[in-house]
């Protein structure tokens, strides 16, 4: 488990390894979101990102986790975040099946309307 501040996390923050991953940003942010069921990129001092953990967490998903406050290229990646989504706000990004599903907004609003832990089912994160 991972302590943040005063709260219990079910994710481990993974470390980039960079003699593995592409040196493009954007492809390299695509081929880790594909290796695991439920990736978010974030940045470890972020509120937003501590709540998206938190909710994965809750529901009984264990995502994989990069904070890119802690890599060498993490801002490299964040622009290509940016490029992604097209927009200038780029964490939390959560992809679910290797498919981008979006920030923050775009993540809860799917889990209001209920399309979300079907989501997960489907990319094998959740089996109940």
């Amino acid at each position: 488990m991972y302590c943040e501040g005063d709260s219990w996390g079910c994710y481990m923050p993974m470390s980039l390894s960079l003699s593995r991953i592409e040196p493009d940003p954007i492809k390299r942010v695509l081929q880790l979101a594909a290796e695991s069921a439920v990736v978010i990129f974030s940045v470890s001092s972020c509120c937003m990102c501590h709540a998206a953990k938190t909710l994965f967490c809750g529901l009984g998903v264990n995502p994989t986790v990069y904070e890119l406050d802690r890599e060498p290229r993490g801002q490299e990646m964040e622009k290509a975040l940016s490029r992604l989504l097209g927009s200038s706000q780029t964490v939390p990004v959560v992809f679910i099946g290797g498919k981008l599903v979006g920030a923050m907004d775009r993540v809860m609003g799917s889990h209001i309307n209920g399309t979300l832990v079907p989501l997960l089912k489907e990319a094998g994160a959740l089996w109940l």
